[in-house]
């Protein structure tokens, strides 16, 4: 009997399930099942899915506390999507369920929807585009809600998260048009009085409308059931009251965070009392009290993962109170921590640099701001800001390099040979206690390794992976590694992680001699490495070697008191270097512009006795020198300097326009000579330069511009030299000529040859041509004089775009302009001619066939 009854309750069970199934009958079995089923099924996994995807975001999400947080936690990406890829799976299934739910549970008969859960499942398929960041598909899904269930007791969520996504989209004065609708037409409260008001905010920050933010932000602060959110709020308005300069409301907001204590994200805590350290008054303020609160923090073992920001804000705090040697050491300890936050470890680099820039340690200034740009994002404000400031001493860090490791040579060249022999051996004993110290520290390495591979071996025999590999692959030995590690230093010596790391010269840092002699330490055999003879006989000791030693560092003091006084206004800088010059026996042509340089300085430093002395010395031992006129008559100071570099260089560059190119490059010799050591030099190099080019050609420019880049190098010019040398000279090199069918749209030049000519000849010629052309009926031609070598120059004639109308130039002349114009001619294109004149190879032109 128990049987049969089973099959029958079985069977009564399947016919309901089977009658209830229909998604067509409007029957209450049919709506409660599908309601059911769709709830505890398909929307039960979506929301799951949903939560899943909002916590993978907000674990991926870092906030930049250094702006105002936006409301919501939502990193938004710039990546375009592809239709059915997704940027979090997550979000894809929770998708995949709303749409299951509606396309299997929907009941919509005789147009009206008679399953209650069908406006959940829409709302979760629009939160789930909404964090796919698939904004207009959300709002499809939503407005789809609005429309079809006008009674739904989730209308008013599907209206936030609407506006929501129109904010994405920039929509902001719809947003708020929207929401305050909603906030006037509907009474709501909770929870969604605190999601609208927020998102409200948003829209207003959008807008920049500040003060009506911190309003609403107000509303959904006391609104919201999540402390997380409270948290949040009240930071940002705390951030919004300190942006509109109100710090005592800043402060209470702040305090407000703090009450939260544990309640909400230990993060807005720590964060609220470093704003309102920020906000402390020096002046009226209880210095006690901030540095008893600083420590704490400090000292507080749940601050630990937040001992960046802190160990930042109290350096400072140090630094504002006047306590320098304090704040560096904090902002080193906040670099120390491997923050992830790249825009802190910028701001502690940035700030480190600024300290040395205003001490004057240029070159460590110049490091920190390397470290500054290499945490910022390329070619953003900040980073072109820094970079800025970088360039402008890279100058100042090469030369102070080079006057520092020439300093040192010439020191060791000039110590008696026992104090050689004495400073060598103490470095020899230096090296030999290092080695030590690395012999040891690869035997404990070896014998770590050897007790790890035993411990592997035996406990895990059959482990596959990186580990069981530690006697095949280098990087997996630590023998080996520390090994390789050696084995470079002594190759390479320590070098940092740069682009051309291998170059000699980066081998040579601000280190001094002790780095070059660690460089010479490094590519030494064993037994040389030693031994305090092998360093000794590497000093330079011939006097061409120590004289040219002494003539780079004598110009590097020159341009490093050039470079402080003109560019960075250090005075008392610029004198030393001017100083440490002429006290270094320095060439004739550098000791006269130091000497009125340093006239100049004792005048700005209100030195005047210096002053009168240097004055005197340069009239009475330069008379006749550009600088003793410029003293006498201190008025040719106000007026315009004939005789000045620029004066001259503008009056060369005339020249150099009107194709006089001989006399621009014995001129520029000349003034090169005269004004050695002057800021004016290489642009007379590079003048120079050009007009060798224009006048002898290709081979000769290249080699004009190959000293201008390595001679000047750090200079505009030198630069623009090395750029020409890279860049453009690989584009002329070229010097095969151009044949007729491959210039189908190139001009032609009819071209008149004259050697050794005369200046009236020429302009005698041009005058009759000029006057002859205007006969010419059909085509609008002109003339022009250019200049070939110094014993040749060519009159063209510019406007025929035909070469056999070019070749029979002559026939378009009347007869009696025929008997004008007898002189020979030749004919090339436009391409050809160029040719021609960069590498002066006429006479291979006029060897082929093209007339």
């Amino acid at each position: 009997m128990k049987t049969p009854f089973k099959a029958i309750l079985l069977l009564i069970f399947l016919t309901f399930l089977a009658f209830s199934c229909s998604r067509k009958k409007d029957k209450f079995i049919n709506r409660n099942f599908h309601a059911v089923t769709a709830e505890f099924n398909a929307l039960y996994n979506g929301y799951n899915a949903l939560e899943q995807g909002k916590q993978t975001l907000n674990d991926a999400y870092f906030d930049n506390y250094w702006e105002v947080l936006p409301i919501e936690r939502m990193q938004i990406f710039e990546d375009i999507v592809l239709p059915g890829q997704s940027k979090n799976e997550n979000f894809t299934r929770a998708e995949e369920k709303a749409a299951k739910a509606i396309q299997k549970h929907s009941m919509n008969i005789d147009g009206k929807e008679k399953n209650p859960q069908m406006d959940e499942a829409y709302l979760l398929l629009g939160k789930a585009r909404y964090f796919d960041q698939r904004f207009v598909p959300a709002l499809e899904a939503l407005n789809y809600i609005l429309y079809k269930y006008p009674a739904s007791d989730k209308i008013n969520q599907a209206k936030v998260w609407r506006e929501k996504a129109n904010i994405r989209l920039d929509n902001n004065e719809l947003a708020i048009e929207n929401l305050k609708r909603l906030l006037k037409q509907e009474d709501i409260e909770g929870q969604d009085l605190a999601d609208a008001t927020s998102i409200l905010a948003q829209a207003y920050l959008n807008q920049k409308i500040i003060d009506t933010a911190i309003t609403q932000l107000e509303i959904a602060s006391n609104a919201t059931k999540n402390n997380d959110e409270r948290g949040r709020y009240r930071f940002i308005q705390g951030q919004l009251y300190n942006k509109l300069g109100y710090k005592d409301s800043a402060n209470i907001a702040f305090d407000k965070v703090i009450e939260l204590n544990r309640k909400t994200p230990r993060i807005y805590m720590i964060s609220a009392y470093l704003e309102k350290v920020k906000n402390f008054d020096f002046e009226n303020g209880n210095k006690l009290e901030v540095t008893e609160l600083l420590t704490e923090l400090e000292e507080n073992r749940e601050n630990r993962p937040f001992l960046d920001k802190i160990y930042h804000q109290i350096g400072t705090y140090h630094l504002q109170n006047g306590s320098d040697s304090l704040a560096v050491a904090y902002y080193n300890k906040s670099l120390r921590t491997d923050s992830r936050d790249k825009l802190l470890k910028a701001k502690n680099f940035e700030t480190l640099g600024d300290m040395n820039f205003d001490a004057s340690v240029y070159a460590e200034a110049g490091e920190y701001y390397d470290s500054t740009m290499s945490n910022l994002v390329i070619n953003s404000k900040p980073y072109r800001i820094i970079k800025r400031k970088r360039d402008n001493l890279k100058d100042v860090i090469y030369y102070e390099s080079v006057a520092k490791v020439n300093d040192s040579i010439l020191r060791l060249v000039n110590l008696p040979e026992a104090e050689k022999l004495a400073y060598f051996e103490s470095f020899v004993e230096d090296l030999k206690a290092k080695a030590e110290a690395e012999k040891e520290k690869q035997e404990a390495a070896e014998r770590n390794s050897g007790l790890a591979t035993v411990n592997t071996i035996g406990s895990q025999p059959n482990r596959v992976g990186p580990q069981s590999q530690s006697n095949t692959f280098y990087f997996y030995n630590p023998t080996t590694v520390a090994f390789g590690k050696n084995e470079f230093v002594k190759n390479w010596g320590d070098r940092t992680l740069e682009d051309n790391w291998r170059w000699s010269s980066k081998g040579i840092s601000s280190g001094g001699n002790n780095n070059a002699t660690i460089d010479i330490a490094a590519s030494a055999s064993e037994e040389e490495r030693f031994d305090p003879q092998f360093y000794i006989s590497k000093i330079p000791s011939t006097e061409k070697e120590i004289d040219s030693i002494s003539k780079d560092r004598n110009y590097a003091y020159y341009q490093l008191g050039l470079i402080y006084k003109e560019k960075f206004k250090e005075y008392e800088l610029a004198k030393g270097k001017f100083q440490n010059l002429l006290n270094s026996n320095p060439e004739e042509r550098l000791v006269l512009p130091s000497k009125y340089n340093l006239f100049k300085i004792y005048e700005l430093l209100g030195e005047n006795d210096e002053a009168s002395i240097a004055k005197d010395e340069i009239i009475a031992k330069y008379p006749e020198s550009r600088y003793a006129t410029i003293l006498k008559n201190p008025e040719l100071v106000t007026k315009r300097d004939e005789n000045s570099p620029e004066s001259l260089y503008e009056a060369l560059y005339i020249q150099h326009e009107n194709q006089e190119y001989s006399d621009v490059i014995s001129k520029s010799e000349d003034y090169i000579k005269t004004f050695d050591g002057e800021t004016m030099v290489p642009k007379f190099e590079l003048l120079k330069a050009t007009a060798t080019g224009r006048l002898h050609g290709y081979e000769a420019y290249k080699k004009a511009i190959n000293y201008l880049a390595i001679t000047y190098a750090n200079t505009p010019e030198g630069k623009q030299a090395q750029n020409i040398e890279s860049n453009i000279l690989p584009r002329l090199i070229n010097k095969d000529f151009v044949k007729a069918s491959d210039s189908i749209n190139d001009n032609y030049k009819v071209i008149f040859k004259f050697e050794e000519p005369q200046s009236e000849a020429i302009a005698s010629f041009k005058e009759t041509l000029d006057t002859v052309l205007k006969n010419v009926r059909y085509y609008k031609l002109d003339t022009s004089i250019d200049v070939y070598n110094p014993n040749t120059k060519f009159i063209l004639v510019h406007g025929l775009k035909n070469e056999q109308v070019a070749k029979t130039f002559d026939q378009l002349l009347t007869e009696e302009d025929q008997k004008k114009i007898k002189a020979p001619y030749f004919v090339a294109s436009s391409t050809n001619y160029q040719i021609i004149q960069i590498h002066k190879n006429l006479d291979a032109y006029l060897n082929i066939d093209n007339n």
